[in-house]
């Protein structure tokens, strides 16, 4: 009779809270599935793209500047009249010019040495862009955990109030037989109504994450957790080996190298140029000063003599970004080991703190248990079944929440090592 009555209670508010009947299915992936989606379709990660485009773009004007160069050019003259002198024409009335040109540098350290540099930049843009693509991957990791933690809070306040409905039904039932008081029936269902606001707000983090999940995997709506991941942190950790792995810190160095490049090629501003050019000519029709056909060639040479410090100043501005490079990579660097050890730390602490809540939260049970059977043996009052019934539920709540900062942490030391995602 009892777990009849506890089955219909149970169908009754299943069917009647509106966050359970009245929510449309989810789409479900898993963690590995839910990173590889947000990383290919996230619009942050395609704006960071770009970023390589437009290098490319700049290495191949770079490039450009050192290449041949020809170009055509047509004049169409019309005079007025023709001229002559004695009878010859000096000038005809309309008169024709083709010429071309074409160049090329023979001398340019300057432009050279740019062109390696926008080469710099291009492997910048791309390590940019993976530090970007691993930044949406570690936060499309943590709504995932969210979701994870928000549904253990959901099975903490769904055993509570399974708990709080059966102390209920046997308040009522104590007091139709007139054992019991409506001040017992009272307080037992005072508790059910709070573990019911519980589950709904729970129930409510739960749709939160799923939203939050599905914009970062840019899908067309919520997207549910499918599983808990299971990440595996390394026995010994090796700094040279998980320095190399953080793209933050190999974005720092390239664009270290990046500045060191620029600021040691000042020294070619002050290197001579030369441009060599051919520039073929036809002329239609011919007059008596020029030749219907021609051409020449052209060297260009040039050298920087005085430029009243501009040179230098340049020179300066690229020293000071290169140790403005350097100290950002500095301290990256230091900020990245403390990392590393914080993470550690926070690893070993919240596994400790796991098993001695979760210990606690099984003891909180047990006690549960032997106050309920205290109580329905005349030895306890239900204000002890209640304060016991709560005391359960807050430490298993509490073990829920260990749990999720223990699965944070070992996300965040694998972040931290360069190590997520894989």
């Amino acid at each position: 009779m009892r777990r009849r009555t506890l089955a219909t209670a149970a169908a009754f508010l299943f069917l009647a809270s509106p966050s359970i009947a009245q929510t449309p299915p989810v789409e479900t992936v898993t963690l590995e599935q839910a990173v590889e989606r947000a990383i290919a379709n996230n619009p942050t990660v395609a704006q960071a793209a770009q970023g390589i485009m437009r290098a490319e773009a700049l290495l191949q004007q770079a490039r450009a500047a050192t290449l041949p160069q020809v170009n055509a050019n047509f004049v169409a003259l019309l005079n007025s009249t023709e001229r002559r002198f004695d009878d010859v024409v000096t000038s005809p009335r309309m008169q024709g010019t083709f010429s071309a040109s074409a160049s090329m540098p023979v001398l340019a350290a300057s432009a050279w040495a740019a062109r390696n540099q926008a080469r710099d930049q291009v492997e910048v843009a791309n390590l940019s862009t993976a530090d970007t693509r691993t930044n949406i991957a570690v936060a499309t990791g943590q709504a995932y955990l969210a979701i994870i933690a928000a549904k253990r809070q959901v099975d903490v306040s769904m055993r509570a109030r399974e708990t709080a409905l059966a102390h209920l039904d046997y308040a009522r039932r104590r007091l139709e037989a007139g054992a019991g008081t409506r001040l017992n029936e009272l307080r037992a269902a005072q508790e059910v109504s709070s573990d019911e606001a519980r589950l709904e707000v729970t129930q409510l983090a739960v749709r939160i994450g799923q939203e939050a999940l599905g914009v970062l995997m840019a899908a067309s709506g919520p997207v549910d957790a499918a599983s808990e991941p299971k990440f595996e942190v390394p026995a010994t950790i090796d700094e040279a080996g998980w320095m190399a792995l953080r793209p933050d810190l190999r974005l720092f160095a390239a664009e270290e190298r990046a500045a060191d490049r620029v600021w040691r090629d000042s020294s070619k501003d002050w290197f001579p140029t030369a441009v060599a050019s051919f520039d073929p000519q036809a002329l239609v029709p011919a007059s008596i000063f020029t030749s219907a056909r021609s051409w020449r060639f052209v060297v260009n040479f040039s050298q920087p003599i005085f430029d009243s410090g501009q040179r230098r100043a340049t020179r300066s501005i690229r020293e000071s970004n290169l140790n403005v490079s350097r100290l950002a990579l500095t301290g990256l660097q230091i900020q990245a080991r403390s990392e590393v050890r914080l993470a550690q730390d926070t690893v070993r602490t919240s596994e400790r703190a796991f098993n001695s809540l979760q210990t606690a939260a099984q003891q909180a049970q047990e006690v549960l248990n032997i106050t309920n059977f205290a109580f329905q043996a005349g030895a306890t009052t239900n204000l002890e079944v209640i304060d016991a019934q709560r005391q359960a539920r807050d430490a298993d709540s509490a073990a829920a929440v260990a749990q999720n900062t223990l699965m944070r942490a070992q996300l965040d030391l694998l972040t931290a090592l360069g190590r997520f995602p894989q």
